[in-house]
């Protein structure tokens, strides 16, 4: 039976929503939007106010094709932003492969850390967080975002991620963190072709029950969405205007038991996974169903 608790974490009840702060100037759909400090902080207490539950400050793009930055332009550019979120008691993640980083911005207040490598990219992932006792995402990843594509090829997507993503929960519980801090995120998009990732979705619910662990659901205005919504030539619909299609999405992921989705419109989801909450049928043992709102306090 997957646990849809998180140690260190609010029982929200419902599936929970990740609002996207990239202080990056070359991210996918957003780059540069929130690339000075001052208008991060200010999209993520509106974002916050809003509804949104978690705020993930990121400071390095891994769109495809993206060259890495220096830890230290990292650190320059999210220590601020998660210090002063964090100051004014937004519940913060720092979405990064760098174990310095995630150090640094636990000091600084963050609550989560957020690596999409799964701790391939940085050996002392692990143990660090192990150290810092936060909860840990750790998505299913092949390798940086420089060469990803190539790396899409699988026997049967679901099942490999599947293979994939425990053997890394293997790993990182030897390292000494414990499971009840994991949440595992199937990687959508990371070296994925669409069909990998509307597959992924479909079997969402069995790779939930079968790692054991809750799921985050990464897939906000992502190149399948841009596929779906085309236009007649072909031609993607463009990132920005993918929102309608991210939010459905995270609805259905909502109702299929999500424990997080993570969006770039951050308050339309919001809205989405309430609605989903209230549509959902009572749990037979009494406990809050998926989606409705929790009592707010912090499982230990």
């Amino acid at each position: 039976m997957t646990s849809r608790s998180v140690l260190g974490l609010p029982e929200y009840g419902r599936c929970a929503v990740f609002g996207i702060l990239n202080i990056t100037p070359d991210s996918f759909s957003d780059g540069g939007a929130n690339f000075a400090a001052e208008d991060a902080i200010g999209r993520g207490l509106a974002a916050a106010a809003a509804g949104v539950d978690v705020l993930d400050v990121g400071g390095e793009s891994t769109r495809p094709g993206a060259a890495r930055v220096s830890v230290e332009e990292e650190l320059r550019r999210v220590l601020p932003v998660v210090e002063a979120l964090a100051a004014a008691g937004a519940v913060v993640s720092v979405d990064t492969m760098r174990a310095e980083v995630a150090r640094r911005c636990a000091a600084a207040g963050a609550r989560i850390v957020n690596d999409v490598s799964g701790g391939l990219a940085d050996p002392e992932m692990f143990r660090t967080v192990a150290d810092l006792a936060l909860p840990y995402i750790l998505m299913h990843w092949r390798g940086h975002s420089v060469d990803m594509n190539a790396r899409a090829v699988y026997r049967d997507v679901v099942e490999d991620v599947r293979l994939e993503l425990a053997e890394r929960l293997d790993a990182a519980v030897a390292a000494g963190m414990a499971p009840e801090r994991i949440v595992l995120d199937p990687g959508l998009g990371f070296a994925k072709n669409a069909g990998h990732d509307w597959a992924l979705l479909r079997g969402q619910e069995r790779l939930a029950r079968e790692l054991g662990r809750p799921l985050l659901i990464g897939h906000s205005r992502k190149r399948f969405l841009g596929a779906l919504l085309a236009d007649a030539g072909g031609t993607p619909r463009p990132a920005a205007e993918r929102d309608a299609a991210t939010v459905a999405v995270a609805a259905v992921a909502a109702a299929r038991g999500a424990w997080a989705v993570r969006v770039h419109a951050g308050a339309e989801a919001a809205d989405a996974v309430r609605a989903v909450a209230a549509m959902s049928p009572p749990d037979p043992a009494g406990r809050p169903r998926p989606g409705s709102d929790g009592d707010g306090e912090v499982a230990r």
